[in-house]
C-alpha cells in the first residue's frame, strides 16, 4: 500500500465492486463513452476473481472515501522477454485532482511492476488530454507520438 499526504492506495477486490463500478462509470462519462460501456458489476467481479484473475484494480482513498482507481492487467513483451503491466483505466475524481492521487496510484503501480519483475508499464491517453499528458511527462513517462493504437472491435472481428 502507498500513502501520500492526501491519498492511500490499496488493491481493490470483489468486495469493492460497487465502488469500482461507480468510478468506472465516472471515467466513462469523462471520456464521453458512457453509452458504450459494456461492463457490468458482475462481469468486473468475475474478472477480479478466480485462480488467474484477468483484472487488477488499485483504489485511491482520501479519508476512507474512494476518489480514484487504476485498472490493470499483465501483458508480455517479446522484445524485453518480460511481463509488463498495461493500465487499462486511470481515473481521479475532479475534486481530488492536483492532490497527489494520480501520482500515488502510479507509484503503487510501479511497486506492483517491480514486485512482479515487469519490464515496463504502458497505457494510453486521449491525444487532447493535455493536462494528463503534461502530468505523465512530469513523472517521467515518455508519451510516444510515433506509434498508433490499432483496435479491432467485435464488428471488425466478425467481418474479417
Amino acid at each position: 500500500m502507498t500513502n501520500s499526504a492526501t491519498a492511500s492506495v490499496r488493491e481493490g477486490g470483489p468486495a469493492d465492486i460497487d465502488v469500482i463500478w461507480a468510478l468506472l462509470r465516472k471515467k466513462a462519462e469523462f471520456d464521453r463513452w458512457l453509452g458504450r460501456l459494456e461492463a457490468t458489476p458482475q462481469k468486473l467481479a468475475e474478472a477480479l476473481t478466480g485462480p488467474r484473475p484477468l483484472l487488477g484494480v488499485l483504489l485511491a482513498e482520501i479519508d476512507g472515501t474512494a476518489v480514484g482507481f487504476a485498472s490493470y492487467y499483465f501483458t508480455y513483451s517479446t522484445y524485453l522477454a518480460k511481463r509488463c503491466v498495461w493500465i487499462d483505466d486511470l481515473y481521479v475524481d475532479e475534486p481530488a485532482r492536483n492532490r497527489g492521487v494520480g501520482r500515488a496510484l502510479l507509484r503503487e503501480m510501479v511497486t506492483l511492476a517491480k514486485r512482479e519483475e515487469c519490464g515496463r508499464i504502458e497505457w494510453v491517453t486521449a491525444a487532447g488530454n493535455e493536462k494528463a499528458i503534461g502530468f505523465y511527462e512530469r513523472i517521467g513517462a515518455r508519451v510516444r507520438t510515433s506509434t498508433r493504437l490499432c483496435r479491432m472491435d467485435t464488428y471488425a472481428m466478425a467481418n474479417l
